[in-house]
């Protein structure tokens, strides 16, 4: 490395002009010494004012041309001992026993590894979304119902089972012949306590109740999703599948989560940063 350097410097700075070797500027008489040493003094001002004076050009061309060889080496450096931590395993996931070396590959989950073939099986799963009869909501319903029918047509769509509106506005409205509709009602006045968003879970309760679902899993969502592509049975047995919230944030509200979630279950980051919906989930969980 310091040999490396070395070169570096001896290519970035310029040799100095000693007075007893020949001329530099041959079109010039030799002058006396003291004459010579102003002449090149004389010379060398415009470059050095140019570079920001007092001779500080050259040092700091050396200076970027370390800082660039430095940056090299590390990336270098990086890149090397990637390949060399990753590259044992001959392309495999998995690397051998005591090698100490950090598999770059993502283990398989072990439950994906006990189901063994029942991925190749299908799963479907029932999508439930709650909704109000208003202008707005139905809208989105119909949208949603239009590019649901539309994904599950694909032959990536298997999974994509039955599908329901669950309407907690308490009688129907003018959607009922175009989207499949279960109607319940809505929660009592003032039980809501402000909240009307209460009314959803309320609405789940009603439709599990009363309603006969095929399927073994259920998607709970919103009128406001979108299927772009077909979505597959991403939860497995009594695992569900959700999607994380970076707003939602369970340690700032330890308190309450504790109502239902006790310091005896584990550690309140135990608690996935998600809302209930979209999830996917199992319609009947037997647990604990």
């Amino acid at each position: 490395a310091l040999s490396f350097f070395s070169i570096l410097l001896r290519f970035s700075l310029p040799s100095p002009i000693d007075p007893k070797r020949q001329n530099p500027y041959p079109l010039i008489p030799n002058p006396p010494s003291g004459e010579r040493k102003n002449l090149q003094r004389a010379m060398h001002a415009p470059a050095r004012k140019a570079a920001g004076g007092g001779g500080r050009g050259p040092v700091a061309s050396a200076l970027l041309l370390l800082a660039v060889g430095v940056f090299a080496f590390l990336i270098s450096y990086s890149v090397l001992a990637m390949v060399l931590r990753g590259g044992g395993n001959g392309g495999g996931g998995t690397t051998g026993v005591g090698t100490g070396a950090r598999d770059p590959v993502v283990r398989m989950p072990e439950w994906m590894r006990a189901a063994g073939g029942a991925r190749g099986q299908r799963r479907p799963f029932h999508v439930a979304l709650t909704a109000t009869d208003a202008p707005y909501s139905r809208w989105q319903c119909r949208v949603m119902y239009f590019w649901y029918k539309r994904m599950q047509a694909r032959p990536e769509g298997a999974d994509m089972g039955g599908f329901t509106r669950v309407l907690h506005s308490g009688k129907p409205d003018g959607l009922m012949d175009e989207i499949p509709t279960f109607v319940v009602s809505p929660l009592p006045a003032g039980k809501d306590r402000g909240y009307i968003v209460l009314n959803r879970p309320w609405a789940f309760v009603q439709w599990l109740q009363q309603a006969k679902i095929e399927e073994e899993y259920i998607l709970m969502a919103e009128p406001d999703h979108i299927f772009v592509k077909p979505l597959p049975n991403l939860a497995f047995d009594n695992d569900p599948a959700a999607f994380p919230f970076f707003y939602i944030t369970p340690s700032e509200h330890e308190k309450i989560i504790r109502k239902y979630y006790p310091e005896e279950r584990g550690p309140i980051t135990n608690v996935d940063p998600i809302g209930n919906s979209p999830v996917i989930i199992k319609k009947v969980i037997h647990c604990c």
